[in-house]
């Protein structure tokens, strides 16, 4: 049996300890923020009320979506393949989501004819895509359903940034290929979930137009990321009748500190806008819902039993709670066999009057057994030659989305949005509180945290060299010890800080991506971590322009990486800082939406900025203080050359010259 990868990273399914803090300190916001939409939600007494609230819940998700693609262009719809079994068939099809975005499909057909109900089926997060609910598919084939099968972007035959020589992607599994294409989409100003809901939405146009579909009897069900788009679709498009998502139900109540989801399971805004997953369910009351689960699972049970509670109230609203069932399987992530034939069972319920097909080989007592089927292996259910399809690859569709939506912002727009997403305090000195303290010939060396938020500490190393008098100030982010030790030095108070979140290690699973988990949560409550670490960059200065031995007119910020976004985003707002060095960081946002890779693009993301300013656009309300940008990058680090207003290091100079010339 193949392995399920995972659709949450396992590094997000507890906190790391040295994350305890912040991540804790945000999960405080986001239990209000639970709190609030759950107060909101018990106020509601009427089905007037109920539908009154599925409206507002509607118009937020799809704009906190982007909205979803505006086009009604055909499928071009092929079929290149069919596979004979016992009791059904397997025909292998292709159609266009999007122009030229296609997408390969597995279509299971009873072999009786006549009308049957259909089941849309979007996958979980197997790399080999559709094979690997081979037995589902064909017991529902089996019970006198049409079920159709799709591959999601980044599996099967659809992988992103496939390279032919090696038959496979370069960024890597699933995830990363969906974290890729999730912030370029949040980049752009909307969410990767709207691909994949379009993609379900093209499916399921595709399912009924298919003659022997009963279109006013559709049903959806999906394990993992497929449960997660089940929810969705569901949700969202009133032609699914009945819904079975398994082992993805749960709630950002306990969601939220640990599986939080890769990009199309977690939503800029979303707690912020006052949702929960129930919401979904509330959104399709009263038609029936069925929750699968496993005891075992990393989304915790405990989860789906609050989902369960909140939903089957608001199904009582209706009088349908007959209509919401939970279904509870041993084990660990996926679909036991006691989960699969609940869902059989569902299915054949509200799809089919609970009559079945078998014409008398079953009891009816029996119809929702689940029958052996023989399996066949990943090739031979392609329908793509070769095992990957032709056309476009997502970020080229985000990319064409964004040029749509550009347009021009002015500067005090910009700065006011900057502002919004770095809040900063009242600049008085922070309370310092020192750990550890070493003495050296040139340098005294502390060990310091201090209050950045309330309720929040973040910590950094003082370098402070020895005589009287007001020295020179530097601020550091990112850079070697080295550097701070020569800046101190040369007689530069100098603060290597570590802002909320950076120094935790980073699964190394996710070389690309980095460190999403982090920003998602702070997205999701409304917040913002590259602007809340460019808030923690001026409460530096807060403490370093309030030391009697520095000079306030004469305060650097040096960053390497992608830390000089943080370092570019406080200079626009914070006058004291009189000059900005700057080593390997990507000189453009909008860069990013160039190819279909980049590294650590998450740690620089503010949702929708680039559709108005780019990085220059920073630049210029620093301007006329100095920024001294040395070799800067495309968003995989490569050194982007002969740029005008940019320095560039040779072979020869040393690592730290970036910083310690005095340049501009």
């Amino acid at each position: 049996m193949r392995t399920l990868l995972l659709s949450i990273a396992l590094v997000g399914m507890a906190p790391l300890a040295g994350q305890d803090r912040f991540v804790q300190w945000m999960d405080r916001i986001a239990q209000k923020q639970l709190d609030a939409r759950e107060a909101a939600v018990a106020k509601i007494r009427t089905v007037e009320e109920a539908e009154a609230r599925k409206k507002v819940v509607r118009a937020t998700l799809l704009e906190l979506l982007g909205g979803l693609p505006d086009y009604s262009g055909p499928l071009n719809a092929k079929t290149t393949g069919r596979l004979e079994r016992p009791g059904f068939a397997i025909e292998k099809v292709i159609f266009e989501s999007l122009p030229q975005l296609y997408v390969t499909a597995n279509l299971y057909l009873p072999k009786d004819g006549g009308k049957h109900p259909g089941v849309l089926f979007p996958l979980g997060h197997w790399d080999n895509g559709k094979p690997a609910v081979q037995r589902m598919a064909a017991n529902l084939a089996l019970k006198g359903f049409v079920v159709l099968v799709y591959d999601p972007l980044g599996q099967g035959e659809r992988q992103q940034a496939y390279d032919r020589r090696v038959g496979a992607s370069i960024v890597g599994g699933s995830v990363e290929q969906h974290l890729m294409a999730g912030g370029q989409s949040v980049l752009a100003g909307e969410n990767f979930a709207r691909y994949r809901i379009w993609d379900a939405k093209r499916a399921l146009d595709y399912l009924v137009s298919r003659p022997e579909v009963a279109v006013d009897k559709i049903g959806c069900t999906g394990c993992s990321g497929g449960g997660t788009v089940a929810t969705y679709i569901s949700a969202l498009d009133a032609r699914i009748k009945v819904a079975a998502p398994a082992c993805y139900i749960s709630t950002f109540r306990l969601l939220f500190t640990g599986p939080v989801g890769d990009s199309e399971q977690t939503w800029p805004g979303f707690l912020s806008s006052g949702l929960d997953l129930t919401d979904y369910a509330e959104l399709f009351a009263p038609k029936p819902w069925l929750i699968g689960s496993t005891v075992g699972d990393f989304f915790p049970i405990e989860g789906a039993r609050h989902f369960y509670d909140e939903a089957r109230n608001w199904y009582g609203l209706y009088g349908a709670r007959e209509k919401i069932q939970w279904a509870i399987g041993p084990g660990g992530h996926g679909t036991p066999v006691e989960v699969r034939e609940a869902i059989y069972e569902w299915m054949i319920r509200w799809l089919k009057d609970g009559k079945g097909d078998r014409k008398g080989e079953v009891s009816k007592a029996e119809l929702w057994k689940e029958e052996e089927v023989a399996f066949e292996p990943d090739f031979r259910l392609f329908a793509a030659e070769g095992g990957q399809v032709g056309g476009r690859e997502i970020f080229s569709v985000i990319k064409e989305e964004f040029a749509k939506r550009r347009k021009t912002g002015a500067k005090e727009e910009m700065l006011a949005e900057l502002r919004r997403i770095a809040p900063s305090a009242d600049q008085r000195p922070p309370v310092v509180k020192v750990g550890s303290e070493t003495a050296g010939v040139d340098f005294r060396t502390q060990q310091i945290t201090f209050e950045t938020e309330p309720g929040l500490e973040i910590e950094g190393t003082l370098y402070v060299p020895p005589g009287r008098g007001r020295k020179p100030a530097v601020l550091l982010l990112g850079a070697k010890a080295a550097t701070a030790v020569k800046l101190a030095s040369a007689g530069s108070v100098t603060l290597a800080l570590s802002p909320r979140g950076s120094k935790e290690p980073v699964n190394a699973a996710y070389r690309f991506s980095g460190d999403w988990i982090t920003n998602t949560q702070a997205w999701m409550i409304g917040r913002n971590l590259p602007g809340m670490r460019a808030a923690d960059i001026m409460r530096g200065v807060d403490l370093l322009v309030a030391r009697g031995d520095v000079n306030a007119a004469s305060v650097r910020v040096g960053a390497r990486g992608v830390s000089g976004v943080w370092a570019l985003i406080a200079a626009a707002l914070d006058p004291r800082i009189s000059k900005v060095s700057l080593d390997r960081t990507p000189n453009s946002w909008r860069s990013a939406l160039d190819q279909p890779l980049h590294r650590d693009l998450h740690a620089a993301l503010i949702p929708g900025f680039a559709l108005r300013w780019d990085l220059e656009d920073v630049l210029k309300a620093i301007s006329p203080r100095p920024v001294a940008w040395t070799d800067p990058t495309n968003w995989m680090g490569k050194v982007n050359g002969g740029l005008a207003g940019f320095h560039y290091r040779t072979f020869e100079d040393a690592d730290e010259e970036w910083f310690l010339a005095d340049r501009r």
